[in-house]
């Protein structure tokens, strides 16, 4: 009975730790040559989409104002090996998606390409960005309309895709564990080989002091 209870709390927990981390929201504002880089720890294949707007600030009416047609975004994404994944110039509104086959610490950078263009030069930027993950991503009544699905098809096809994500979120937290372990293990048995090492150091040098002593004193005729 106890350990049902606590596999439903478990659940609970990492189901609460889904819902929040599927779905980042923030606006952040970046300067003319500036590039501003965000880490998104996402499981493998695992689809995100991340939508952006941009506003240019107006120093006469001292607000933010939707951005010219002109000036683009450069999205970078990269995996948890370095490798770029996604690298393409967007317009100053704009979607990107790309699907993760590394589970880890992805990196996603902005900057824009106010260089080409006078209007944003000396000026700053503010980028609204909303990065949805996993099941989250994926526009439910595009899906029903396309696939013609009834309201509790629907749901069922949600409810499959959600435990899939979980599913998902399991898998990275055990190779997350996993890598903690090895870590563990191998940061230990360093340890142990230096003390080992120094060990032996202290014993060398005990056993060189001893017997250059007992030369300085057989030298004097001290012994």
């Amino acid at each position: 009975m106890v350990s049902v209870r606590m596999r439903s709390c478990v659940l609970s927990v990492l189901l609460l730790n889904v819902l929040y981390s599927v779905v980042s929201s923030l606006y952040f504002h970046i300067g003319e040559t500036e590039k501003k880089c965000f880490i998104e720890e996402i499981p493998d294949e695992t689809m995100i989409i991340g939508n952006y707007r941009t506003q240019l600030y107006d120093k006469q009416r001292e607000e933010y104002l939707p951005a010219t047609q002109g000036l683009g975004m450069f999205v970078e994404v990269k995996d948890p090996d370095d490798k770029v994944i996604l690298s393409r110039q967007y317009g100053s509104e704009g979607r990107f998606t790309f699907t993760s086959h590394t589970p880890g610490e992805h990196q996603i950078c902005l900057h824009s390409n106010s260089s080409k263009f006078a209007l944003f030069a000396g000026g700053m930027l503010r980028v609204h960005l909303d990065i949805q993950v996993g099941e989250h991503a994926n526009n439910y009544a595009e899906i029903a309309a396309k696939d013609k699905l009834t309201e509790l098809q629907l749901r069922v096809r949600q409810l499959v895709e959600q435990v899939d994500q979980i599913q998902k979120e399991q898998n990275y937290q055990r190779y997350r564990e996993e890598r903690f372990r090895q870590t563990s293990e191998s940061t230990n048995q360093r340890v142990l080989w230096w003390s080992i090492v120094q060990t032996l150091i202290l014993v060398a040098i005990g056993i060189w002091q001893m017997r250059h002593l007992k030369s300085f004193f057989e030298a004097k005729k001290l012994v």
